[in-house]
């Protein structure tokens, strides 16, 4: 089996999109503020969380948001792509059991340093949590 080795500038296209699927578990949320250091008890306490707007324990935003990550450093641009910049907005929250998919889709190219914009959202349940965009500079096939 071949190496994805990702998609060069040259042959990206407006439209051409890439999703995944990812369930949150609270094995995620734990593992997510381990590494990011954000222990907010909304996302670590039933308890505390029952008291709030949301009345049960939310998913950190950014670890929803990682799955965009995922998407541009493996499969669209893919391996070899350096994420520049990101805009987004938080719609909803996210829950734990939640199912995201998360999208991304090519909405224009900039040839000056080989960048690309692309339309990101994740959606839980039909509704969208998560829109925005991305920008990320490609590789080429002449460098």
């Amino acid at each position: 089996m071949t190496e994805f080795t990702g998609f060069k500038y040259e042959d990206l296209e407006i439209g051409q999109a890439h999703e995944t699927v990812h369930e949150i578990t609270a094995d995620d949320i734990q593992r997510f503020a381990e590494v990011s250091g954000d222990f907010n008890p909304l996302h670590m306490s039933d308890e505390y969380a029952a008291t709030t707007m949301f009345e049960k324990r939310i998913a950190h935003g950014a670890l929803t948001a990682s799955y965009i990550s995922g998407i541009l450093g493996n499969n669209l641009p893919g391996p070899g792509a350096i994420f520049v910049g990101l805009n987004m907005r938080f719609r909803r929250p996210v829950y734990i059991g939640d199912t995201v998919t998360a999208r991304a889709t090519v909405a224009e190219k900039i040839d000056r340093g080989n960048r690309i914009v692309l339309k990101i959202e994740c959606i839980v349940d039909g509704k969208r949590v998560i829109t925005g965009d991305a920008e990320v500079v490609a590789p080429s096939r002449e460098a």
